[in-house]
C-alpha cells in the first residue's frame, strides 16, 4: 500500500483552519488502499503524529524514523493553508525531492497566492473583475484619490492572505486609516478594490478524473457587512447550495469559473469567489487549498453533487502520481 502523508498546519493565522481541514482528509482516505500519516508543519516543528507521539521530519528527504525504521512517503495530500503550503514553497521543495503532491504546481500556487498578479494574468483572458489600486507599506495614500478612482464604498485587503484575514470594507474615509493598518498587519502589500454590488458566490472547481469539473456554486449571504473571517468560520453567514441563480447566469458562472481554472493552469481542488453583478460574474480571488473544515464550502458542494470525498481524494492522488512521471521526462 502507498504511504500517504496528510500535511496540515502552516505558519499563518490560517493554521487552525488547516488542522481542521486535515482531519477531513484523514477521515476520508481509504485505509484499505493507503497507509495514512498525520503530518503537522508548524513554526515550532515538522512532525508526524502516531498514537499521540511526535516523530520529527527529516527535512533532507521528508522522511521519519520510527522504531529504527525509516519511513518515506509515496505521495502527499497537502492541505496547508497560507504559507508555506499555499504559496508554492512546500510544493517546490517536494518537487525537488521528487515526492508527488496533491493540488496545483509550485508556480500556480505562488501566482494565485498573490492577488495582484492573479488579476494581472486573468486580465489577459477578459475575465470581469473589480477596479483596483495596489499599495505598498510606506506609500503616500490619498483617500480622495482612491475615492476618485474607485468610489465609495471600497475594500482594503492584504495582497497575500486567506480566510478574509485583514480585509475591511470602507464606507467612509474616516475608516481608511484603520483599514490600512489592519491590512498591513497581514502583508506589506495591499489591494484597494472597488465595491461590486451583487450576489456573492463561491465556486468549487477541480480536475476530477482528468477533466476540469465545476463541483458546485454556493451563494453567500453574510450577516456581517461582507463575508469576513467571522462570517466564514463563526456561523455569521448563510451558505446556499446551489446558489439561487437563473439557468442562464448559472451557465455563465460555470463557464467563467472553468475558464479561470484553465487560464491559470490549475489542478487539484480550488474555490473561486465571484460577485454576480448585472448578471455577469466578476472574479474576486481563487483559493488553491480551500478550507475542508466542517464549516467550509467545498465539502458542502461535494456532498450536494453526490460525489464521495474518498473518490475525490483517490483522483487527487492518482493525478499527483501522474505528475511525477512528467517531472522525469
Amino acid at each position: 500500500m502507498k504511504n500517504i502523508a496528510v500535511v496540515m498546519g502552516g505558519y499563518s493565522d490560517e493554521s487552525v483552519i488547516s488542522l481542521r481541514s486535515g482531519q477531513l482528509i484523514l477521515n476520508n482516505l481509504d485505509r484499505s488502499k493507503y497507509n495514512v500519516f498525520e503530518v503537522h508543519i508548524l513554526r515550532d516543528g515538522w512532525n508526524v503524529l502516531v498514537d499521540g507521539r511526535k516523530f520529527p521530519i527529516d527535512k533532507s528527504d521528508f522522511s521519519i524514523t520510527k522504531n529504527g525504521q525509516k519511513i518515506t512517503f509515496d505521495a502527499i495530500a497537502n492541505t496547508v493553508h497560507g504559507t508555506p503550503g499555499e504559496d508554492g514553497h512546500l510544493q517546490a521543495y517536494w518537487e525537488l525531492l521528487e515526492i508527488p503532491y496533491t493540488g496545483c504546481g509550485f508556480y500556480q500556487s505562488s501566482l494565485t497566492f498573490n492577488k495582484r498578479d492573479t488579476l494581472s494574468v486573468l486580465s489577459k483572458f477578459n475575465i470581469p473583475k473589480a477596479n483596483s489600486i495596489y499599495l505598498s507599506k510606506g506609500d503616500q495614500v490619498s483617500g480622495e484619490e482612491i475615492v476618485a478612482k474607485l468610489g465609495l464604498p471600497f475594500f482594503v485587503k492584504p495582497n497575500q492572505s486567506g480566510s478574509s484575514l485583514g480585509v475591511s470594507k470602507v464606507n467612509d474615509l474616516s475608516q481608511l486609516k484603520k483599514a490600512l493598518s489592519f491590512a498591513f498587519a497581514e502583508d506589506d502589500d495591499i489591494l484597494v478594490e472597488s465595491f461590486l454590488k451583487g450576489t456573492e458566490i463561491s465556486v468549487g472547481v477541480l480536475n476530477y478524473l482528468g477533466k476540469t469539473t465545476v463541483l458546485g456554486i454556493t451563494e453567500i449571504v453574510s450577516q456581517n457587512d461582507f463575508f469576513d473571517y467571522e462570517a466564514k468560520y463563526q456561523g455569521k453567514s448563510e451558505e446556499i447550495t446551489p446558489a439561487r441563480l437563473s439557468a442562464e447566469v448559472e451557465q455563465k458562472v460555470r463557464e467563467t469559473a472553468a475558464k479561470v481554472y484553465d487560464s491559470l493552469g490549475m489542478s487539484g481542488f480550488s474555490r473561486a469567489d465571484f460577485i454576480v453583478m448585472d448578471n455577469i460574474p466578476h472574479f474576486i480571488e481563487i483559493n488553491t487549498n480551500p478550507g475542508l473544515s466542517p464549516q467550509s464550502i467545498f465539502p458542502q458542494q461535494a456532498a450536494h453533487a453526490n460525489l464521495s470525498f474518498s473518490d475525490l481524494l483517490d483522483s487527487e492522488i492518482e493525478l499527483a502520481m501522474r505528475r511525477k512521471l512528467l517531472w522525469k521526462r
